[in-house]
């Protein structure tokens, strides 16, 4: 998967700042991994489209693939937040995830195709839904419900912020693996 990352120092801007301890205070109450993220979730949904949020270089994209904005790594690895910006035409191979996530849509459009894992000598994934997340939209997932394509079919920029119940600044990625289809 190609990928852009600024993994240094983010600048955190107030409402970014108070954003984290919604998160902060969400994860630290230690419940399952999918009641986990739909509290996040909860925490998550007011900010998006919110001016403030996001600095200007936080809303930089890469014309080559996505671009992932580290904005907070919880000093624990407990969860961490990154802003991902998508030109047109960028795009994710099927994955899962190392954890829990939650996105949502702080500017623009994603389209999304999420499927399941059938059992079976070879597995096989099998679409279930193809949805288009605009402005707004917030979902969380947890494995292993969390199979999916995201995709920017618009011919506009969109962002869209990531709470992953891991440390991406330490582990590199909240791949966990990719899927040939």
């Amino acid at each position: 998967m190609s990928t852009t990352t600024a993994f240094r120092a983010p600048e955190v801007t107030a409402r970014l700042a108070h954003l984290v301890g919604r998160v902060r205070e969400a994860v630290s109450r230690g419940l399952p991994p999918q009641q986990t993220a739909e509290l996040v979730a909860d925490r998550l949904a007011p900010h998006m489209g919110a001016p403030g949020l996001l600095t200007d270089e936080q809303c930089v994209g890469d014309p080559s693939c996505y671009r992932q904005h580290l904005l907070h790594a919880e000093h624990d690895g407990s969860f961490s937040l990154l802003a991902l910006v998508w030109l047109p035409g960028h795009q994710t191979p099927v994955h899962d995830h190392v954890s829990w996530c939650v996105t949502g849509v702080h500017r623009g459009q994603e389209s999304e195709r999420r499927y399941r894992l059938v059992p079976g000598s070879p597995a096989r994934l099998v679409a279930t839904a193809d949805v288009v997340n605009p402005q707004g939209t917030v979902c969380g997932f947890a494995p292993p419900g969390d199979i999916h394509k995201v995709r920017n079919a618009t011919a506009h920029k969109a962002i869209s912020l990531h709470v992953y119940g891991a440390d991406i600044s330490r582990i590199g990625s909240s791949v966990r693996r990719t899927y040939q289809i």
